[in-house]
């Protein structure tokens, strides 16, 4: 039964993410998976080992020597949230990671939950495995939402700084989210010591961090949030109706790129959820993996506005 809710809720997600619309452009991820001379699961053409989703027999190319760990956001996990963008990386010839983290023993079905300095051990953890079975020096971090957020956090606090190379954060609530002012409101109408006090009562105290003057928040802002030798890429939309203000997700330091899909796609009206899906992001997501062979979007999708 879990198996078929999980399915029908990705045919839903699919459908809503504009692949249909993809498939008939042509740009559905085996398409460029042949046109990289790699096939998901097979071996290129030079004798390079294809991509790989989870799985630790995955040798980086010369091509794309760094794995990618992949974080999805507050109440997902790494089967539903960036699982379509992994096997579309996988499919260009990226080893591919992701774990379920913040997720409670007995529960593993909701990740996301807990603070964030605890998820970020976690997900430190994990980035040593990856690293100890590829073999590679460094890897990539790409996250949606609080996944952002935990790949900022990450670079900046767990003293791994020379083993990452890139970190991709998609719509991260890097200076605190007011949630389209409702978070504002419970504040003025409850207090924020009465608000922490139920969000980590019901089992979800992230959602104490991602807001303004949150623990997490003022951790990872306090000083600059970019770290030498690190790659940073921002990406979010105009139409983000979770992290809000948009503007709260940019790193406004030197040599970070803040972009808006709208900066490319300007009538892409991608909302919150919709960007962890939306292949004008994932278009953005491949040239922030690596920007010196960064391409232009051609055509332009159409995401989901929620």
């Amino acid at each position: 039964m879990a198996h078929s809710t999980r399915a029908s809720r990705t045919r839903r997600w699919l459908a809503r993410a504009g692949l249909p619309l993809a498939l008939l452009l042509g740009s559905a991820f085996p398409a460029h998976a042949a046109a990289d001379g790699v096939a998901a699961g097979g071996v290129a053409a030079g004798g390079v080992a294809a991509g790989g989703v989870n799985d630790f027999s995955c040798r980086p190319s010369s091509s794309h020597p760094e794995p990618v760990v992949l974080l999805h956001g507050t109440f997902a996990t790494w089967y539903e949230d960036l699982n379509f963008l992994q096997a579309d990386l996988a499919a260009r010839g990226y080893c591919t990671f992701a774990l379920t983290y913040g997720a409670y023993d007995g529960f593993p079905l909701v990740g996301g939950l807990k603070p964030v300095a605890v998820s970020n051990l976690e997900i430190k953890e994990y980035v040593e495995k990856v690293r100890g079975a590829t073999g590679a020096a460094q890897v990539s971090v790409v996250g949606h939402s609080e996944g952002g957020l935990q790949a900022l956090y990450l670079a900046k606090t767990q003293g791994i700084q020379p083993h990452i190379k890139a970190v991709v954060a998609i719509a991260p609530p890097t200076h605190g989210t007011n949630a389209a002012g409702l978070l504002d409101l419970g504040d003025r109408l409850l207090g924020r010591q009465t608000m922490e006090q139920i969000v980590t009562s019901v089992g979800i105290p992230v959602l104490a961090d991602e807001v303004p003057g949150g623990p997490a928040i003022v951790a990872l802002n306090d000083g600059p949030v970019a770290q030498p030798g690190i790659s940073y890429t921002i990406i979010s939309s105009r139409y983000d109706e979770l992290v809000t203000p948009t503007e709260t997700a940019f790193v406004r330091e030197p040599g970070v790129r803040n972009q808006y899909v709208q900066d490319y796609c300007p009538f892409d009206p991608v909302g919150h959820i919709g960007e962890a899906y939306d292949l004008n992001v994932w278009h953005m997501v491949r040239n922030g993996l690596d920007p010196r062979r960064a391409t232009p979007i051609l055509v332009c999708a159409v995401g989901s506005p929620g």
